[in-house]
């Protein structure tokens, strides 16, 4: 059994990611070399991302070296890849889902008795076109200014006084034992402040015609959450959008098999949102259901 090369980013949490799926790999008998791949999204950290051109900002120069061989597979965060694969690419397998749910960090004497306890015009760092939208929402005041950098380079400029709060996902605090003891903190709650399309998910990534290592990749897939990733990158999909389009969309399955979505749109990330809530029995068509409701009430 040849020794497969995994393709990540080089931050913490990627790194944590690329070492959790090489672990449960190594389980099975499989040697995994991690190889690091530095994307356009690393290299660039001076400006925004709705300044950056294109989509894919963290899984180009990862494809790329899949494409030609450099690397037998890749390990992303599924909320980072657009909704198509490049030609002769696709994706085999996802990791359980770790805490979707976004999470609003407040430096403790920024903290007031008012919503998201934050003062009136408060500033709140994030660089997500879909958080600034929804934080807009609930508090039209806040000030909001794009933030780079990894989680902990993120959490020292809250600390450092240069925002009263940042917005982080759950899944990559969580994963990396971030110590929030210095902070007030909100878990946001999902069906109110909507995740990206499968936030919180790991998603493996294979050329086409790599048969055998599609075959190991499959031993670790979870296809329960395929079913409610599906149904979220459909919709993203279906808005011809990428990871930054302000869109979030969640959606979970309940002990009964039936399915419930909440879905959140806006035309820009200054302008009005809105949101659909839907249950179904199935997930067919269902995106194109919540794309439809979505589009409807635009008008």
């Amino acid at each position: 059994m040849k020794t497969l090369k995994l393709g990540t980013r080089g931050s913490k949490l990627a790194l944590w990611q690329a070492n959790f799926i090489k672990d449960q790999l190594v389980k099975s008998g499989q040697d995994v070399e991690i190889v690091i791949i530095k994307t356009r999204g690393d290299k660039i950290q001076d400006i925004g991302f709705s300044k950056m051109e294109g989509k894919g900002f963290f899984t180009k120069e990862i494809e790329d070296a899949l494409i030609d061989g450099r690397v037998d597979f890749a390990v992303h965060s599924m909320k980072d890849m657009p909704t198509t694969n490049p030609e002769g690419l696709c994706l085999t397998a996802l990791s359980y889902r770790e805490d979707p749910r976004d999470c609003l960090v407040i430096k403790k004497s920024s903290v007031q008795a008012k919503a998201l306890k934050l003062g009136d015009n408060a500033k709140v760092g994030t660089s997500s076109a879909r958080r600034k939208a929804q934080l807009l929402h609930y508090r039209s005041d806040l000030q909001i200014a794009d933030i780079r950098g990894n989680v902990p380079t993120r959490l020292e400029k809250l600390k450092n006084g240069d925002f009263d709060a940042i917005v982080l996902a759950k899944a990559g605090l969580n994963r990396l034992k971030i110590d929030l003891s210095d902070f007030e903190f909100i878990d946001l709650n999902p069906r109110e402040f909507v995740p990206a399309p499968a936030q919180g998910v790991v998603a493996l990534q294979v050329r086409e015609s790599d048969t055998e290592t599609r075959k190991v990749l499959r031993q670790i897939h979870h296809a329960e959450v395929a079913r409610c990733t599906n149904v979220e990158r459909r919709v993203l999909q279906l808005m011809d959008g990428g990871c930054q389009m302000p869109l979030g969309v969640h959606c979970e399955q309940d002990e009964h098999g039936n399915f419930h979505v909440n879905a959140a749109l806006a035309n820009a990330w200054d302008a009005p949102v809105r949101f659909v809530h839907l249950s179904r029995s199935t997930s067919v068509n269902l995106a194109d259901e919540i794309y439809n409701q979505l589009i409807q009430k635009e008008s």
